[in-house]
């Protein structure tokens, strides 16, 4: 493979994405909604438009031997009534580009799905791509959706597909309750956390692309769901005191018991918020460690201080401007 083709190229993963591929020795055509600039990695650039049932990748997919697809509808917290804006981009969107691809006779497509296909949260046993999916909101349907396009594709062209399920993704430029948490820390304020006992599986943005780049090196069949993780697991407590250490503030810690939170997370109306904070979700990558011959190039505690100086260093140039 020679020519990957990445979409989503200027979101969070799409940017670090195509610096991987470029340091692997690929080149890298992005594929924007418009016309921006050129991504840090990527020699050229298409413009697609909006990525739905009726894109047009016949450009797009000139000369190109393998796709990343990393575009998405993003997922928005208690975002109700869009279920059909999920569906079109993230299902039939996604089909429309397998199908473009196979016609294309392209020879390996990545897909970049989520761990919420799974469900939303481990209780005894962690999450495995075996497990039967529990997808419980219109953006976990809509990407569970797209799988099963993508294996029928699969099947009936024999483009290979290979799926990968992230959880939670961070790194520079994070964004949402991960982002809204940096904040708290850094202002030093209290955190009711302290009292929580769970267990959460996380990937660094570096951790995700790494194993991405090793699904298209990889010389033997790469197809299948394949979860991915940092290979540590954290409370929330301690990714607390992770980031506080890095970030150079104390950790303020309240031990406020859970049962408190989740009541008072219901009456707020940020009930799934608070299960996300409170709950445990635990990804076992045993089977992705073996099939790639891989295992995480970065430990969690490496890439939380990565992240934590984006952080302190873009907060810092905000406040000279």
């Amino acid at each position: 493979m020679n020519r990957v083709l990445v979409t989503g190229a200027s979101g969070f993963v799409g940017r670090e994405l195509c610096s991987a591929l470029s340091r692997a020795g690929y080149a890298v055509r992005a594929a924007l909604r418009s016309d921006a600039g050129l991504p840090v990695g990527a020699a050229e650039k298409v413009v697609v438009g909006e990525i739905n049932s009726r894109t047009d990748w016949s450009n797009a997919l000139k000369g190109v031997d393998a796709v990343v697809h990393a575009a998405a509808r993003a997922h928005v917290l208690n975002d109700l009534g869009n279920a059909e804006l999920y569906e079109e981009t993230n299902a039939r969107g996604t089909r429309r580009l397998a199908e473009a691809a196979s016609a294309a006779d392209l020879s390996r497509f990545v897909f970049v799905s989520s761990i919420k296909v799974n469900g939303e949260h481990t209780n005894d046993a962690p999450f495995r791509s075996s497990d039967t999916p529990h997808p419980a909101d219109d953006y976990a349907r809509s990407k569970w959706r797209a799988e099963a396009a993508l294996l029928e594709v699969s099947q009936r062209t024999g483009l290979e597909v290979v799926t990968v399920r992230p959880p939670l993704v961070y790194g520079p430029a994070v964004r949402a309750n991960f982002l809204r948490l940096l904040e708290s820390i850094s202002k030093g304020w209290p955190l009711p956390l302290g009292a929580i006992n769970n267990k959460r599986s996380l990937v660094s943005v570096w951790n995700l692309c790494d194993l991405i780049v090793r699904t298209l090196l990889h010389r033997g069949s790469a197809s299948g769901v394949w979860l991915v993780s940092d290979g540590e697991d954290l409370s929330t407590p301690d990714l607390v005191r992770r980031l506080a250490r890095h970030i150079g503030v104390p950790a303020r810690l309240l031990p406020v018991p859970q049962t408190i939170l989740m009541g008072v997370g219901a009456l707020l109306g940020k009930a799934a918020e608070m299960q996300r904070l409170c709950g445990s979700m635990v990804l076992d990558i045993s089977a992705t460690c073996a099939q790639f011959n891989w295992r995480p190039p970065l430990s969690v505690d490496e890439s939380i201080a990565r992240t934590a100086q984006w952080f302190t260093e873009s907060h810092a140039r905000a406040r000279k401007d």
